[in-house]
């Protein structure tokens, strides 16, 4: 079983509940806004929003591979009022330390009010793999994609 230790700074209200999975097999876990007071996010404004904890993935060397921690929107800030995470999904990586904030983003016409304890943004381990990086002279782009990008394969 991977474990995560979670330490709650102050800025986390011991009324708030503490982090935890809401359903057997949810994918993720929600984070809150840790602020002293409701921040206004106006259309297309973004600004990082505290969590207040910190994290430390523990390792299983039984598995061949690592963790990060994947701060993804919560849908139904997304749907309803246009709420995202601008670099979404966000990393946390294995043996970050610090504090987790999030940078959420307004992307409607109105503006958005996020509050103290607010769940602003959900949280998803994900296993790692690290490739051997190897440098080459040449890539070979004898495939059926080859080096068609952005669109070449049509819409249909």
């Amino acid at each position: 079983m991977f474990k995560i230790k979670i330490e709650y700074l102050p800025s986390y209200k011991k009324e708030w509940e503490r982090l935890n999975y809401k359903h057997t097999g949810d994918a993720g876990f929600d984070l809150r806004a840790a602020i002293e007071e409701p921040i206004t996010l106006q259309p297309n404004e973004f600004k990082l929003i505290s969590t207040g904890i910190k994290m430390e993935m523990i390792p299983d060397k039984t598995l061949p591979f690592n963790f990060e921690m994947q701060i993804r929107p919560r849908s139904g800030l997304a749907a309803k009022f246009g709420i995202g995470i601008i670099n979404s999904p966000g990393t946390v990586d294995f043996f970050y330390r610090g504090e987790i904030k999030t940078p959420l983003i307004n992307l409607s016409n109105q503006p958005f009010t996020i509050n103290p304890g607010e769940r602003i943004a959900q949280a998803v381990i994900c296993p790692v793999i690290q490739a051997v990086i190897e440098e080459t002279s040449k890539v070979e782009e004898n495939t059926d994609r080859g080096s068609g990008g952005f669109g070449s394969t049509g819409t249909k």
